[in-house]
């Protein structure tokens, strides 16, 4: 097998089959049960235009930071290892910090919606097996609180493995699960919609009264909504580097994660126009957030479904705090190199022959404080769609969009005020403005929920 060994020592045998895989799994997530939702709030003209409209924009901004792996040359320069790197390389250091407090951002929020979306999930699988028992008209409310702490209880246990997210098998579950719940959602939506015997839903659903209601205002914060949870759906730029950092040198990097690109991001617009028009196509306007929520029948497979997405979330939660994790731990340890927080303590593990537990005082108080926190403020903010959107909103704009166009600029050397130039201004600019829209609905949205919501009281 050939192989790459980089300027860093690492041996890399990346090729565009196993790039293509992470790309997939990257792309793919919980973000495609809120797609029926978001079409729609946006109707059959708007919903699928806007789907194609993401892609198209996700997929050419990806294709410019493609070039940005090696700088100052993109086949033969240095490579730059992560997104950061990049922005560091090619924008400064200004950039990078800005670059660094917003992906911290994200990862943050996105343990905030999966605990969330897990809590919705063993709260599907409960109401479920409950209506099986007992009939569909039986009252089979349940509570998410309960979940959320159990939930958060685990990765309290989890989050004391270092480079669990380095694992490979669980790059392996968060594909099988991710695939295996989205194949779900949408055979089960094809099989409403047959059932159905007719296409439900309207050509435009936020503008329906002549007069602006308060009823019309909350359909027009759903549309924007809706284009901060597509937005989400197809967040990818953050991770391109990274699994470009897998591929050998030979044939070029940045040619072969260029067609990695157009096959993950193309394959996935299909599959996001299947889901979120046979959803939309099956339930009409009565759709749920989580489209998965809409069905109870057969209720082994649903169960399987939401399986599949509490298992792929349980692993996915240690992939996005873990970084986080690890950059207060290294600021704690370069201030205080000798506390007592920093020393390392071992522990042998019992009914094992060689089994120990090494850890650090930070790391045992520190990670358990933050996941504490992060499941309370789920518990008190726990909207599904509205925090999809919001993460979208924060995310698309400067990361997907602004900072791939402005190091590709200065990769290329691009003259300010040429066609290029005011090309990629105005491209960038009708992107800020839909982040803000979407931005804004997402914040009306929590903002709506939280004047009906009681604190720390999830009804589902």
């Amino acid at each position: 097998m050939e192989v790459d060994a980089g300027d860093d020592g690492r041996i890399r045998t990346g090729t565009l089959a196993t790039a293509t895989a992470h790309a997939f799994t990257a792309v793919v997530g919980a973000g495609i049960l809120a797609l029926p939702w978001s079409v729609a709030q946006l109707g059959w003209i708007l919903g699928p235009f806007i789907l194609i409209s993401f892609a198209f924009v996700t997929y050419y901004t990806a294709i410019l930071l493609c070039d940005c792996y090696r700088t100052p040359d993109p086949v033969h320069g240095r490579r730059n290892y992560t997104y950061i790197d990049a922005v560091r390389a090619l924008l400064g250091p200004r950039n990078e910090v800005i670059c660094a407090v917003l992906q911290y951002a994200l990862l943050w929020g996105t343990m905030i919606g999966y605990t969330v979306t897990t809590a919705i999930s063993i709260g599907a699988v409960k109401r479920t097996t409950c209506f099986h028992a007992k009939g569909h008209k039986a009252k089979c409310g349940v509570s998410g609180n309960l979940y959320m702490v159990i939930y958060g209880g685990m990765q309290i246990v989890l989050s004391q493995f270092p480079s669990l997210e380095k694992l490979a098998f669980i790059s392996v579950v968060a594909a099988v699960t991710s695939l295996a719940y989205s194949l779900i959602a949408l055979c089960l939506s094809i099989a409403k919609l047959s059932s159905n015997h007719e296409f439900k839903g309207g050509i435009m659903v936020a503008m329906v009264d002549n007069n602006f209601t308060e009823a019309t205002s909350t359909k027009v914060w759903h549309c924007f909504q809706a284009l901060g949870n597509i937005a989400f759906a197809y967040t990818f730029s953050m991770l391109l580097l990274e699994i470009q950092d897998t591929l050998k040198s030979h044939p070029p990097e940045n040619k072969v994660m260029k067609r990695v690109t157009s096959y993950a991001i193309g394959g996935t617009a299909l599959f996001y126009i299947s889901v979120g028009c046979m959803g939309y196509a099956a339930f009409g306007n009565d759709i749920p957030g989580n489209v998965l929520a809409g069905f109870y029948q057969p209720f082994w497979l649903v169960d399987i479904a939401n399986l599949s997405v509490i298992i792929h979330l349980i692993g996915a939660y240690q992939v996005f705090s873990q970084p986080i994790f690890a950059i207060n731990e290294k600021l704690l340890a370069s201030k205080w190199p000798t506390s007592c927080f920093a020393t390392i303590y071992t522990i042998r593990l019992p009914f094992t022959h060689k089994g120990v537990f090494s850890f650090t005082l930070t790391r045992l108080f520190l990670r358990t404080v933050f996941v504490i926190f992060t499941t309370a403020v789920a518990m008190m903010l726990p909207f599904f769609n509205a925090i999809l959107a919001f993460l979208g909103a924060i995310s698309f704009w400067p990361l997907t969009v602004y900072y791939p166009i402005r190091m590709y600029m200065v990769q290329t050397k691009i003259i300010r005020g040429s066609y290029r130039w005011m090309s990629f201004q105005g491209l960038s600019l009708v992107c800020l403005i839909v982040s803000l829209i979407s931005g804004i609905g997402s914040v009306a949205g929590m903002l709506e929920r939280l004047k009906q919501a009681k604190l720390f009281h999830i009804d589902m």
